[in-house]
């Protein structure tokens, strides 16, 4: 049992000034497995205070030791990597596999990106008539979603740090372990006291807090269009900067040429990583016309392969995060039959011998449109839906018919079909052929998936201000 009931301020883990604790379940099970305590405004306002009396000497500290702290960072993550992975296991119900080499591992890429990014990153340009400073932003508040527990409170806060930024993080109440890990492994690293708070508890209470807090001065958010929205109202108060990623309802539309099995097995695999809880998985799959029965057949065929199940046995897919999760995928399947979606496998309820747990069925529609219910709103959950295409401009034209942009997918052979696709997608992540991840690379959307990019040196961006000087002195 994981008892944390305080909260790290200011280098040191402190009782909270409220007495409300939340528990925290494991999907997978539905037991208990430990409790945390839920911030109050006083406890927000003490993090707050100590980032601000930490930012003048870390904003100026010498970038060659933010380096080396970030570097150090990086080998203390490396030593609590089994911690890391039988934490997210437990409180997000991923299968130990995909906890080592997504989860751990992307925690881990990010911070050393950031470093590496820092030590060519220029804070000071001479542009002739003119010298460009780029400065830390100031204290900045990271609210992260239950998805990615380390993803993206590690790519915030490497970034954040790479800029002189010190931080407040609001990790999602439902994961919050693996951030309290973070917070251990920064101790151990050295970070300077005030430069790393964090405080956990409710979204209307901590969430809406730092986005409307006077001395907080940029917030960078991870999660639904929902919050995005109130946290861009609540920050127009104090007329502070904001950063969101957001929902996506990406596309990947598989050209003629492709190879059938490979481009199915790479669909199932967008809706059945993390259980298809991730804002940039491929959900529209956009097949040929003649493609249609040769391309629902293959996507029954390597199904299979993805099994359904104990996150601690040899499964590819662990539950959904919550009942309250569970529940609204289910109620997109009911949508999709009712909306005349034809349900060529899974469907409503558990797979079968899993009654203990919040496990779904690997769900795929086809004959889907794009003004169904289902090919338009995110669903957070493993639920394919198989639309068809005329020609690449169709594909293109339905592709882009959503309010959302954050990532495409393409796969096939012809080299213009594939650039043509590429680059008439609007969205801010275009991924060709299964091309591994660089964490150099820009992350964001267009359009409602969001406001800023994250990762490498546009990551560092986001945390800085740009001063101009006339006349700089040489």
């Amino acid at each position: 049992m994981r008892n944390y009931l305080k909260h790290y301020i200011n280098g040191e883990w402190v009782e909270s000034t409220g007495s409300d604790v939340e528990e925290v379940i494991n999907p997978a099970t539905e037991e208990v497995i430990g409790k945390i305590s839920i911030g109050t405004k006083e406890d927000l306002d003490k993090a707050v205070k100590a980032a601000r009396e930490a930012f003048p000497s870390f904003s100026t500290m010498p970038k060659d030791e933010r380096v080396k702290m970030l570097e150090r960072i990086a080998e203390e993550y490396e030593k609590r990597k089994e911690d890391i992975i039988e934490t997210i296991t437990d409180e997000l119900g991923s299968p130990l596999a995909v906890s080592e080499k997504v989860h751990y591992m992307m925690g881990y890429n990010h911070f050393s990106q950031a470093a590496e990014s820092l030590k060519e990153f220029s804070f000071i340009e001479d542009m002739g008539g003119h010298t460009r400073v780029k400065e830390s932003v100031g204290v900045s508040g990271l609210i992260t979603p239950w998805n990615f527990p380390t993803n993206q409170t590690s790519t915030k806060i490497a970034s954040a740090f790479a800029a002189g930024s010190p931080v407040i993080l609001k990790p999602a109440e439902v994961t919050p372990f693996a951030a309290i890990i973070l917070a251990e492994i920064f101790e151990a690293a050295g970070v300077p006291k005030g430069v790393f708070n964090l405080v956990n508890g409710k979204g209307d209470v901590i969430g809406d807090g730092i986005s409307s807090h006077p001395d907080i001065d940029f917030v960078s958010f991870t999660g639904s269009g929902r919050v995005g929205k109130k946290i861009m109202q609540n920050a127009s108060e104090t007329i502070k900067n904001v950063a969101l990623e957001l929902g996506g309802k990406s596309p990947l539309v598989v050209l003629e040429d492709a190879d059938i099995e490979q481009a199915a097995r790479t669909a199932v695999n967008h809706i059945a990583t993390n259980t298809g809880q991730v804002c940039s998985a491929a959900t529209r799959i956009l097949v040929p016309n003649s493609m249609k029965e040769a391309f629902e057949e293959a996507v029954l065929k390597v199904l299979p392969e993805f099994s359904v199940g104990n996150p601690r046995e040899d499964n590819q897919v662990g539950p959904l995060i919550s009942k309250k999760q569970w529940d609204t995928v289910q109620s997109y399947i009911e949508k999709g039959v009712e909306e005349g979606a034809t349900l060529l496998s899974g469907g409503t309820g558990k797979p079968e011998g899993l009654d203990k747990g919040y496990y779904t069925k690997l769900t795929v529609f086809s004959d889907v449109t794009n003004d169904m219910t289902i090919a338009e709103e995110e669903i957070f959950g493993p639920v394919m839906s198989i639309l068809t295409y005329e020609d690449l401009d169709d594909a293109i034209k339905i592709s882009n018919d959503t309010e959302y942009g954050l990532a495409g997918y393409v796969v096939g052979e012809d080299k213009k079909a594939l650039r043509k696709v590429a680059t008439s997608i609007r969205a801010g992540r275009i991924k060709v052929n299964d091309a591994e991840a660089d964490f150099a690379a820009p992350f964001g959307g267009f359009k409602q998936s969001g406001i800023g990019r994250e990762w490498g040196d546009h990551g560092i961006e986001e945390y800085l201000e740009t001063k101009t000087i006339l006349g700089y002195p040489s």
